[in-house]
């Protein structure tokens, strides 16, 4: 799909037989703008397009594809029975909605939604982001919406309703490498759940049963988000806690203890460190609940208020 950018296959029932003359066409496109941007729409006195009730409309926003045909780049919600419709705002990248090119032409289509796929279109019409993004507010912006064929017909057609821009906003979305080149830190802390409802870590069915290559899903988990985020960590010293076990001597349920079995220092030399602890920690704790996490996220907030802290006093 990458290379070629755009193909187009016939759709195929579950015997590989052609759905009738259904065709889809899937386009790629490489994304380098990370800005964004959120609409909120409304309609006033759309067209009445049910026999025996109101609409039920949806707008539908295309773009025009390199080959000069619209394509579809965001549906909204139906909303029923109204002829006055106000749709949830959505966000969608800015470069699937106008190539990243606020002057480019965008076409807004209005449609009656019927449950058998048959739409029935309202009106249309063209914009672009650069105008629409003068609505406030407080001034919310005004589109006349178009039915063609309604308006060539009839020679007092004023309109088929106004859609209306309530607010355009665009804002960008910063990345994980936006965020570190940015400055920011990351402290790398793993919980680990050693609730009964894991399962006996001696039988097979258990998320920590150790198996004969020595591992299971809690050990493919840290490997695989651990490996990745270590290289982001300026120590490499990872504190481990697990919650939902009982421990030696006394056998208390524990929602927060290290791993390692140190309080005072519940850190590990990088993930191989954190995948020893927790492989040396199995055998010597019983497993319970019930599971409860919280105070592992307050342990960690707590940690990321006192570095806050210090940073700030040097």
């Amino acid at each position: 799909i990458v290379s070629s950018k755009k193909i187009t296959r016939t759709l195929l029932l579950g015997n590989g037989k052609p759905a009738g003359k259904g065709m889809i066409t899937i386009a790629a496109q490489e994304l380098s703008d990370n800005r964004v941007i959120t609409l909120s729409m409304a309609g006033r006195k759309l067209d009445k397009k049910d026999l025996f009730g109101k609409s039920d409309p949806f707008l539908e926003f295309h773009k025009p594809g390199d080959d000069g045909k619209w394509m579809l780049v965001h549906r909204t919600e139906v909303i029923k029975y109204t002829l006055d419709p106000v749709w949830k705002p959505f966000t969608v990248p800015l470069v699937s909605l106008c190539d990243g090119d606020v002057e480019k032409l965008i076409k807004v289509m209005c449609y009656d939604y019927d449950s058998d796929g048959g739409h029935d279109f309202i009106g249309e019409f063209q914009t672009s982001v650069a105008r629409m993004c003068e609505a406030q507010d407080a001034l919310p912006l005004e589109l006349e919406c178009i039915n063609p064929k309604k308006q060539k017909k009839k020679k007092n057609y004023k309109n088929s309703g106004i859609i209306i821009v309530k607010s355009c906003k665009i804002t960008r979305d910063f990345s994980f490498l936006d965020y570190i080149l940015g400055g920011c830190q990351l402290m790398f802390t793993v919980g680990i759940d050693f609730t009964a409802s894991n399962g006996n870590p001696r039988e097979p069915s258990s998320l920590h049963y150790i198996n004969p290559l020595g591992t299971n899903e809690y050990l493919s988990a840290i490997w695989a988000v651990g490996q990745i985020i270590q290289d982001y960590d300026s120590d490499k010293m990872f504190p481990a806690l697990g919650f939902g076990a009982q421990l030696p001597p006394d056998w208390k349920v524990s929602h927060e203890f290290a791993i390692n079995f140190n309080p005072t220092n519940p850190f590990c030399s990088g993930v191989e460190g954190i995948v020893q602890a927790y492989s040396a920690c199995l055998p010597h704790i019983r497993f319970y609940g019930p599971t409860n996490f919280s105070p592992i996220i307050n342990h960690v907030a707590r940690f990321a208020a006192q570095a806050i802290q210090q940073e700030a006093a040097s």
